[in-house]
């Protein structure tokens, strides 16, 4: 932009008009010294000062340079340049520090001006427009994120977390060097989502990338563990986490999320998961021989009448029986996390496997009233065996939990086109805190009232494992001291 002409006005209005213009400042072109002639109210607030003590005076009088100003851009030089080149010159951002007379310290301000030439009606430039704005709020808060920004890059460094930004209308896809490093590439290596997901097991991205991905769309939250293929053909475990971002119209925009490589923290587990496997068989076989022994003595002694053994026997057998449902229920547990927990689909009543279930339980449960009223059939398709221990261990856990004499309430029926079936207790109840935990694995509530009662916390794992593979809902409602209601419902 070159020098503006300027235009004759009455003095009255022109010092009217320019006094409320927005953060300005009229220069004389006197070469060096720059006169102040005019400062607008903006700019007389924005450097706490006064028209009386600028007015006439020249501008480096008024504003001496800071030093730590760069020489290119201290205001003596820019107003040479202005009047030398005839065009407007722009500072995007400066550093000058206003001085606070109540303080008697400077205070840090930054500042983004122009300096317009204005010529007069022979052409030569007279004056200079000095306009400014002040964008320390601006500039501290741009230094306040990038801060931020290095703060975390140096935090997931540290942790090894990798990042990756998806936006899901134009597919623009930004990750961290970490990322690349992970799926087994060059961290300088310029990569597609496509690649990314292309390493991805199929069976890991039908089975739980999609599922979580539209459980996501509904919380805007997402959690998942997955195998990658390397190009290398190694097979290692990673762990996302993030979150979805919706448009004013709930429409999904943008994904945002972390990666973790959890491979040595998953073979730890495989290792773990094969040892409890091991000891879990070589407990079975004796344990087996064991439950025979005690029953062939039950009955030689009732023959013999004699009632203290026959009474020790019956607790040796119920003891033996609570270690085997211990050493099944690690079975189980490391069989479900190695993917071997099989689910054998079949048609039955679930009536039929209530009462089955109950009458099992009697032997043990000779202190508490089990009642149930089943109704009409009810026919599921599901693996009976396995919803079968999903009612034992909720049996099981009102027994122990509730007192002797009372009364344990088993029901089933039908709501909208589910099976819903629910075990009560009038027991000690579980806390809030408590409850979203209780299906974790290997959680125990910790109460001075149960501390005595035997576990390990993976029954009711199991039995949230057991009803999420058969695209069931598993839940519990409780209120500490007034007992607990166990339920689970299944698809028709």
């Amino acid at each position: 932009m070159s020098a503006v002409p300027l235009h004759t006005l009455p003095e009255d209005i022109f010092r009217t008009v320019f006094e409320k213009s927005p953060g300005s400042l009229l220069v004389k072109a006197d070469v060096p010294r720059f006169t102040i002639l005019a400062a607008s109210d903006k700019y007389l607030a924005v450097t706490a000062t006064t028209r009386d003590a600028i007015l006439g005076r020249g501008f480096s009088e008024v504003f001496p340079e800071n030093t730590n100003i760069d020489d290119d851009i201290k205001a003596q030089h820019i107003f040479k340049k202005v009047v030398e080149t005839r065009q407007k010159i722009d500072i995007p951002s400066y550093r000058y520090d206003i001085f606070d007379p109540d303080t008697y310290t400077y205070e840090e301000h930054y500042w983004s001006c122009s300096n317009v030439p204005i010529a007069d009606g022979d052409g030569k430039i007279a004056y200079i427009l000095n306009t400014v704005v002040d964008i320390t709020e601006e500039v501290k808060a741009r230094e306040a994120a990038i801060e931020s920004e290095n703060r975390f890059r140096l935090a997931t460094e540290a942790t090894g977390l990798a990042t990756w930004d998806l936006n899901l209308v134009d597919q623009s896809f930004v990750y961290s060097p970490r990322m690349a490093e992970i799926f087994g590439h060059n961290a300088d290596d310029v990569l597609s989502v496509a690649t990314f997901r292309s390493q991805i097991t199929d069976d890991d991205m039908d089975n739980i990338i999609k599922p979580s991905f539209r459980q996501a769309i509904l919380t805007g939250n997402y959690l998942y563990e997955v195998k990658i293929t390397r190009p290398d053909t190694s097979l290692r475990w990673i762990k996302t986490q993030g979150i979805i971002i919706f448009d004013a119209n709930h429409k999904p925009i943008r994904m945002l999320g972390t990666i973790l490589d959890i491979t040595e923290s998953k073979r730890d587990e495989i290792r773990k998961n094969d040892f409890i496997a091991m000891a879990s068989h070589e407990l079975k076989t004796p344990l087996t021989s064991l439950k025979a022994y005690i029953q062939l003595l039950e009955k030689k002694i009732t023959k013999d009448g004699d009632a203290f053994i026959n009474n020790a026997l019956v607790k040796a057998g119920n003891q033996v029986n609570k270690m085997s449902d211990l050493v099944y229920g690690f079975l189980d547990l490391s069989r479900l996390e190695s993917g071997k927990l099989q689910v054998k689909i079949q048609y039955f009543d679930i009536n039929d496997l209530i009462t089955e279930t109950i009458a099992e339980t009697l032997p043990v449960s000779y202190n508490h009233q089990i009642v149930f009223n089943p109704g009409a059939p009810i026919i599921v398709n599901a693996d009976s065996e396995r919803i079968g221990q999903v009612v034992g261990n909720f049996l099981s856990n009102a027994i122990k939990y509730s007192p002797k004499e009372s009364t344990i309430t088993v029901s089933s029926y039908v709501v909208d086109n589910k099976v819903q079936v629910s075990v009560s207790d009038t027991g000690i109840g579980i806390r809030p805190k408590d409850q979203e935990k209780l299906f974790q694995r290997f959680y125990r509530v910790e109460n001075e009232n149960i501390k005595n009662i035997s576990g390990f916390g993976i029954g009711l794992y199991l039995a949230s494992e057991i009803i999420q593979r058969h695209k069931g809902k598993i839940w519990v409602e409780s209120r500490e001291g007034e007992g607990s209601t166990f339920s689970f419902s299944l698809p028709l």
